[in-house]
């Protein structure tokens, strides 16, 4: 069987909850390409695992990039500043001596 594993397709599905697209609110066809009629209002969907849902309204093109990308705008969170490991200090048994180089004898 070349079959996947059904717990790796369902982590792949479910990595892409929560994701979200704009859509142009035009009369028409269907969706549209997104640079098209950039003035044009937005509906935001989110995918929640089935079937795409509405989640937020842009008045435009600029205002839904702003939503699909807020994770971006934001600034990066302050990352905890590492303690130093008591345990790797020092020079202990396990570590290589210093030899003196030629000038330091």
């Amino acid at each position: 069987m070349d079959d996947e594993p059904l717990t790796e397709w369902a982590e792949r599905r479910d990595a892409k909850i929560g994701r979200l697209r704009a859509l142009p609110l035009l009369p028409g066809d269907g969706p549209r390409a997104g640079h098209v009629n950039p003035g044009a209002p937005r509906l935001i969907q989110r995918w929640n695992g089935h079937a795409w849902e509405p989640h937020a309204f842009a008045a435009n093109l600029a205002e839904a990039r702003r939503i699909l990308h807020a994770a971006a705008h934001e600034p990066p969170a302050q990352a905890p500043v590492p303690t130093p490991n008591p345990l790797r200090a020092g020079t202990g048994k396990h570590r290589k001596p210093q030899t003196p180089g030629p000038n330091e004898r």
